[in-house]
């Protein structure tokens, strides 16, 4: 088991920077939607710049964008986790308190995936990575 512990350990950095980019890529889909109306769906096709679901979606868009590139990818993780949680309590947490019967799991997991962001950074794969001087790097940071 320990030999198999370390195999997936490797990959490990690598595995945090396609986390950090599937997370932007979910959030920046739904500021395309809600936008640029790319993909046009039913409850995003009417969203007016700037109501409530629209300055999300301006979040979502710009900062998701952010998230895929690694760039700034600590800060931008915590705005967009606590956006999540807004979006969760705003939408979802007034229907029912389950997040089963208010269609709210994602939000929440958008959350928490973003707060661990946050707290982890973009990985290797980020601009944050590439932009920063290679002095800062010590033995055992996993590249933020």
């Amino acid at each position: 088991m320990e030999k198999f512990n370390k195999m997936l350990a490797a990959g490990e950095p690598i595995m945090l920077s396609i986390f950090r980019i599937m997370i932007g890529l979910l959030l920046f889909q739904y500021g395309a939607a809600k936008l640029l109306k790319i993909p046009v769906v039913a409850p995003f096709d009417k969203v007016q710049a700037f109501s409530l679901y629209g300055v999300a979606g301006m979040f979502e868009l710009v900062l998701g964008g952010m998230l895929m590139l690694g760039l700034l990818t600590r800060i931008v993780a915590f705005v967009l986790s606590g956006e999540m949680a807004f979006a969760y309590f705003i939408e979802h947490f007034p229907v029912s308190f389950f997040p089963l019967l208010n269609d709210g799991s994602l939000a929440i997991t958008l959350c928490f995936g973003c707060l661990y962001l946050a707290g982890a950074g973009g990985g290797p794969l980020s601009l944050d990575a590439l932009l920063r001087p290679k002095a800062d790097l010590q033995p055992g940071m996993s590249g933020s």
